[in-house]
């Protein structure tokens, strides 16, 4: 009988000779979970609990829609890119009470892809702290939610105090297509940065 463990997208590849961490980080509710779930190609890690009346005055849900879940851990997915290239994508937390938890998992990282949300964007600004005090390299992705207000690219840019040459792009979580070129745009960004340098 065969397995879904024996699938041979379920194990990594023998050719695979790099494996770059990334993290996707973004504040509660911006969409890490579905992004992550949207790109790996194994059935992605989820550490999701349901929440509660008593986390009401903890998490903020003004705004939010549907939200019964939330990640108390990580989300863990993984794509390959080529043959001998794979990413490993480790999707965070959004509430700053889970800020030890984003230090151990950014050791290690080799760049971040930060998910915003135009109606909720100065929830962005502490998770870009904590991005640019781990040193990490990133790239901004506009989360597109039905019935958010959408704005100039140089508003946004602006708004988040963005250097002109961080990539920033828009994106919807849910779409394959969308997710994977919001990706190619921290990776190129990466891949830049180490031309650049060397």
């Amino acid at each position: 009988m065969d397995s879904a463990l024996a699938s041979e997208t379920f194990h990594l590849r023998d050719t695979v000779r790099t494996a770059v961490k990334i993290l996707i980080v973004g504040h509660f509710a911006v969409g890490k979970t579905t992004f992550v779930g949207t790109l790996s190609e194994i059935r992605p890690l989820r550490t999701e609990e349901r929440m509660t009346r008593a986390g009401a005055s903890v998490d903020d849900l003004a705004g939010i829609r549907d939200k019964t879940t939330t990640t108390v851990a990580m989300d863990f997915g993984r794509l390959t890119l080529t043959d001998e290239i794979v990413l490993y994508l480790f999707g965070t937390p959004g509430q700053q009470r889970f800020s030890r938890l984003w230090e151990d998992l950014a050791r290690g990282a080799l760049g971040a892809l930060i998910l915003v949300d135009t109606a909720r964007l100065e929830q962005s600004f502490a998770i870009m702290d904590v991005v640019e005090r781990q040193g990490l390299t990133y790239a901004v992705a506009v989360n597109h939610f039905d019935g958010s207000p959408a704005y100039p690219e140089d508003e946004v840019r602006e708004a988040l105090d963005l250097a002109p040459t961080t990539p920033l792009v828009i994106c919807d979580a849910r779409d394959r297509r969308s997710s994977t070129e919001a990706l190619i745009s921290l990776v190129d960004h990466l891949l830049t940065l180490d031309t650049e340098s060397t």
